[in-house]
């Protein structure tokens, strides 16, 4: 599979029209959970012509090409992240709203372990942790 969202796009026959373009750059280039108007924000800042109801129409569709995983956590704003970045999990700070990304491979055994001894193998997950930070005396 192509390695670039663009070329992933290009790959599954979306017209890749300049606009598209600069979307595409700015998720791949996101090293956080945009929502819309985050990517707007940073789109309009490259180009001026870029609308809201463009970039809303561009991620919706990356969305059904399966370019781009549409994250929920619970605050009312979906998030973008690319689908073919390194599996990983996510720490939610409920103060702040920020979003931690990480990978523990224990986790991973476990879940693996829960899936065979309930008579599955798992083909995927994710998994959402919600916290506050710890107080520190």
């Amino acid at each position: 599979m192509p390695d670039t969202i663009i070329a992933r796009c290009e790959a599954k026959g979306l017209r890749m029209t300049g606009q598209r373009r600069t979307i595409a750059t700015v998720l791949e280039q996101s090293d956080d959970h945009p929502d819309v108007e985050e990517l707007y924000a940073r789109a309009s800042a490259l180009d001026a012509g870029i609308s809201i109801a463009t970039v809303y129409r561009t991620v919706k569709l990356f969305e059904e090409a399966g370019i781009l995983d549409r994250l929920e956590f619970g605050d009312g704003r979906a998030r973008y992240e690319d689908a073919e970045r390194d599996h990983h999990d996510h720490l939610i700070d409920m103060n702040s709203g920020e979003v931690i990304e990480f990978v523990d491979p224990e986790i991973e055994a476990l879940q693996e372990k829960i899936a065979a001894k309930l008579g599955y193998r798992l083909k995927g997950h994710r998994l959402e942790l919600y916290g506050v930070p710890l107080d520190k005396d």
